[in-house]
């Protein structure tokens, strides 16, 4: 077991990449200290975390697996209890979480996520030309006008979430990774997550349309068995929050990088890169997800030279996996999209890879050059240090993105 002293997370995410530098600096597996108290693990190591995520050892299960929680010792209090609480892909093991992902994979098939492109090339445009009516040198916040209601409104059209019900349907999620939040605020959220969601599958059994969300209802095993209610609501709760959160820091992430270093845009103006060397590189050393609870030994599991006990919980440090000096060389913080190995796990690996990759990959790889294009002299409206972190350390983005999208009116 690792003695050295845990590193306590800022729950406020003021600084992930710093956080995750002094995490590494223990050790590619090391103790971390969570709000409310509570002991935990790190990986911060890219060939540990690669281990870990392919370790059948390792469940997502808490009723189960995280001895605290089972016990009782970790209660209602804890800010985190919401990653505990769900019933999805996210808290299920062996046999549990391959049913749930056969059943929730049918709605991701390689034929459905072609299918929705023009969806996704509709709502971006859509967007695109709202941005084109702004007047000219006007300041707006990219992330609020574009980069959030862009994979938001993919994400409740495919499911099929009323116009009107949206905001309700996606605050829970975003609420969720806010780990700035009281434990009586959390638990609240819960509740109120719960009760939007469970209305809203409701309303679809009683009127089933062209959506995932009918498709979920209707899906079924070869053996007949079908999501229940709890992991029905619970797979909504993750796969809306997963297809708006990540996509969204995604773009602002790599808007910001390709504003606040003027050589790696001109590199993509030459076509020198391409947009994917880009978004491969935005992944890699700014994953959308920095820190992601929750796993779970059930036994003792020994990885880079460091024993997990069995029990104890363990979170996945992405922002600092992108960034390791053993994978990526000692200037593994540095953006270069010219970069040979961009190698990263942003979006998981093995049987945790992320459900959604394909239309989050889509949705990318068709907004940001579509920005850049409509507006080649966008610009940021303010000082690279005054843009501010996303405030979480679940999550890595801005809380803000201010841009010009051309150039202020000259006298």
């Amino acid at each position: 077991m690792d003695e050295r002293c845990p590193v306590v997370i800022d729950p406020t995410g003021q600084d992930v990449h710093a956080e995750a530098r002094r995490i590494r600096a223990n050790g590619p597996v090391s103790r971390v200290e969570l709000p409310g108290g509570v002991l935990a693990w790190s990986i911060v190591g890219h060939d540990a975390a690669s281990r870990a995520l392919t370790d059948v050892r390792f469940s997502k299960d808490p009723r189960k697996h995280w001895t605290a929680f089972a016990n009782g010792e970790i209660g209602q209090d804890f800010p985190l209890i919401g990653w505990a609480l769900m019933d999805n892909m996210t808290t299920a093991y062996g046999r549990d979480h391959s049913r749930l992902r056969r059943l929730t994979a049918k709605a991701f098939s390689p034929r459905r996520v072609e299918a929705m492109r023009a969806k996704v090339v509709r709502v971006a445009n859509d967007l695109l030309d709202e941005l084109g009516s702004c007047a000219t040198g006007e300041v707006i916040d990219l992330k609020a006008r574009f980069a959030h209601p862009f994979p938001s409104r993919v994400i409740c059209e495919i499911f099929g979430v009323p116009e009107e019900s949206r905001a309700e349907v996606l605050r829970g999620g975003e609420q969720n990774v806010d780990t700035t939040l009281t434990p009586e605020e959390v638990t609240a959220n819960i509740e109120q997550w719960h009760k939007v969601m469970h209305a809203f599958v409701e309303d679809k059994r009683r009127n089933p349309g062209d959506d995932l969300t009918s498709d979920l209802i209707a899906a079924q095993e070869e053996d007949g068995s079908r999501l229940t209610e709890s992991e029905l609501v619970g797979t909504l709760f993750l796969l809306l929050a997963t297809g708006t959160e990540p996509v969204m820091n995604l773009i602002v992430n790599a808007v910001h990088a390709m504003l606040t270093m003027p050589d790696q845009r001109d590199l993509v103006r030459t076509g020198t890169v391409g947009w994917s060397d880009v978004i491969e590189e935005t992944l890699r050393v700014e994953a959308p997800v920095a820190h992601l609870p929750f796993r779970f030994p059930t036994e003792d599991v020994e990885i880079a030279g460091v024993t997990i006990p069995k029990g104890e919980p363990v979170l996945i440090g992405f922002a600092g996996i992108g960034r390791d000096p053993a994978v990526n060389g000692e200037d593994a913080d540095q953006f270069d999209a010219t970069r040979t190995n961009k190698e990263h796990l942003s979006f998981g690996h093995g049987i945790y890879r992320c459900i959604g990759y394909p239309l989050a990959m889509q949705e990318i790889e068709f907004a940001l050059p579509a920005l850049f294009q409509r507006f080649p002299e966008i610009a940021l409206a303010v000082a690279p240090q005054e843009v501010r972190p996303q405030g979480t350390f679940i999550m890595n983005g801005r809380k803000e993105l201010l841009v010009r999208l051309t150039p202020p009116a000259t006298a």
